[in-house]
C-alpha cells in the first residue's frame, strides 16, 4: 500500500507542471531559501547524488545482503534502483515534459538514483541511524539541487516519491520461502 500511495503522489505532483510549466509558488520559495548559499557549499551538498557515491552505496547494500545470505534481496538491491532510474529517464521525464535549463527535470533523476539506493539501505539494515543519515543526505542534496538551479523543489519531491514507490513495490514482490531443513 505505501508503494502505491507514493507512486500516486509522484504522478499527481507532476501533473500541474507537465508540458514545461515553470516553477510553482513552493518552488520559488525553496529557491529563495537556498539563494544565499555559496556555489562551493551547494556543490558539496549535491555530493551524495554523484554517480560514484550512489553506486558505492548500492554495492554496500548488495554486500550486506550477500553477507546475510539474502541473495534475492542482493539482486533487488541492484535491480530496484536501476529500474527506478530507467523508468524515470525513459518514461516519466519525456511524459511530463517539464524543462529547466534545456533539460527535462521532472522527476529529478539525481534524486531518484539517490533515494532508491537509500531506501534499499534502509530496508536492508532496518537501522534508525541509516534512516537519519539518509534523511540528512536527502535534505542536503535537495538544497544543493535547488540552489544550483538543477531542479525545482517539486522535481526533487516527485523523484523521492517515485524512487520510494519503485523500491517498495520491488521489495513487496512475493519471494519463495526456503523449505525447512529436515535434519
Amino acid at each position: 500500500m505505501p508503494a502505491a500511495v507514493c507512486g500516486l503522489l509522484a504522478v499527481l505532483l507532476g501533473l500541474p507542471f507537465a508540458g514545461g510549466t515553470g516553477p510553482g509558488a513552493v518552488d520559488a520559495v525553496a529557491a529563495g531559501w537556498t539563494a544565499h548559499l555559496s556555489p562551493g557549499v551547494l556543490r558539496a551538498l549535491v555530493f551524495p547524488t554523484e554517480p560514484y557515491v550512489v553506486v558505492a552505496l548500492g554495492v554496500l547494500a548488495m554486500v550486506l545482503c550477500l553477507r546475510a545470505g539474502r541473495r534475492l534481496e542482493a539482486g533487488l538491491a541492484l535491480a530496484a534502483p536501476l529500474l527506478a532510474v530507467l523508468l524515470t529517464a525513459v518514461l516519466l521525464k519525456p511524459l511530463y515534459d517539464r524543462w529547466k535549463n534545456d533539460t527535462l527535470v521532472y522527476p529529478s533523476g539525481h534524486t531518484v538514483s539517490l533515494v532508491a539506493v537509500l531506501t534499499v539501505l534502509v530496508l536492508v539494515t532496518r537501522k534508525v541511524v541509516v534512516v537519519v543519515l539518509s534523511a540528512v543526505a536527502l535534505l542536503a542534496a535537495t538544497a544543493g539541487l535547488v540552489g544550483l538551479g538543477y531542479h525545482y523543489l517539486t522535481d526533487v519531491a516527485g523523484g523521492t516519491l517515485f524512487a520510494v514507490a519503485v523500491v517498495l513495490f520491488s521489495w513487496s514482490v512475493p519471494r519463495p520461502v526456503p523449505a525447512r531443513s529436515a535434519g
